[in-house]
């Protein structure tokens, strides 16, 4: 079993909001449990919070209920939505966050519950993080490696083109399902953007 997957396979994830670049712009925030583990990927920017409360709620969680949010990255459209999660940690490359306390650490590996484990994969800036979760339908993989389905296989905004290839190449070799920053889930392929 590769090091980059969680130690077991109990998690459920949903999409709570699936993102865009088109109109607008809103980032994929993703649902997760695991145990007590409530985490909230990307509460970015939406066209409305409820697209983010709603789902939440539809799905039996209150905003308080929120244990974990995990930011991909540091731009607004990942994290403007984050402090509706009050009670939840904050986690990011570098640290965990919880009202006063900032707790350095590296995330690379960072298990937020036993079928949850985070990994650092700059790519779409250097301090990316990728959410790996392993649940009974396989292993989905919450990255900014890819804006959506079709990469784009060239990100305008990646520093280093061979942070980014290396970044996708590590999601690649974990991942059944793919849940980009701006778009629907979808399966890896051989077209996939490298």
């Amino acid at each position: 079993m590769s090091s980059d997957l969680p130690t077991e396979n109990t998690a459920r994830w949903s999409l709570l909001s699936a993102g865009y670049v088109a109109g607008g712009v809103a980032s994929t925030v993703v649902l997760i449990v695991d145990g007590e583990t409530v985490a909230v990927v990307d509460p970015g920017m939406v066209a409305d919070r409820a697209r983010i409360l709603d789902p939440l709620a539809a799905a039996g969680y209150n905003a308080s209920d929120v244990t974990d949010v995990v930011l991909s990255h540091h731009h607004p459209d990942h994290t403007l939505n984050a402090a509706l999660f009050q009670a939840a940690r904050v986690h990011d490359f570098q640290a965990v966050y919880r009202n006063d306390e900032w707790t350095r650490r590296p995330a690379d590996g960072v298990l937020l519950s036993r079928s949850v484990r985070l990994l650092h994969v700059g790519g779409h800036t250097p301090q990316d993080v990728a959410t790996v979760i392993a649940g009974d339908t396989g292993v989905a993989v919450c990255t900014h490696a890819w804006w959506n389905e079709d990469g784009p296989a060239e990100d305008p905004y990646a520093p280093d083109r061979d942070a980014l290839r290396r970044a996708r190449e590590r999601v690649l070799a974990v991942a059944d399902l793919i849940i980009p920053g701006h778009g629907e889930p979808f399966a890896p392929t051989a077209e996939t953007p490298r």
